[in-house]
């Protein structure tokens, strides 16, 4: 396998671990698990309520800066960076 589809396949595998991840926190727990999740709190406010409004955001935000910082590394890797 080229270094190129090498760089190419570590890039998809990261980007369907992030959807994967952004998959489970705002459409199974905020939409399909939001009753069993609203018998728990957080910080006062059902857990089910606060994955659809606020739990999904952190998140979305978190995957930002975690895809960024992996690919970085990956890039470095394969010594695609610029710098």
């Amino acid at each position: 396998m080229s270094l190129r589809d090498s760089y190419w396949k570590a890039n998809l595998r990261l980007m369907v671990f992030c959807l994967v991840i952004w998959f489970v926190v705002s459409f199974l727990f905020g939409i399909l698990l939001v009753d069993y999740l609203n018998t728990f709190r957080l910080g006062g406010y059902k857990l089910g309520f606060w994955f659809a409004q606020q739990g999904s955001i952190y998140t979305f935000v978190v995957l930002i800066f975690f895809y960024s910082w992996r690919m970085n590394k990956l890039d470095r890797k394969y010594g695609v960076n610029e710098e």
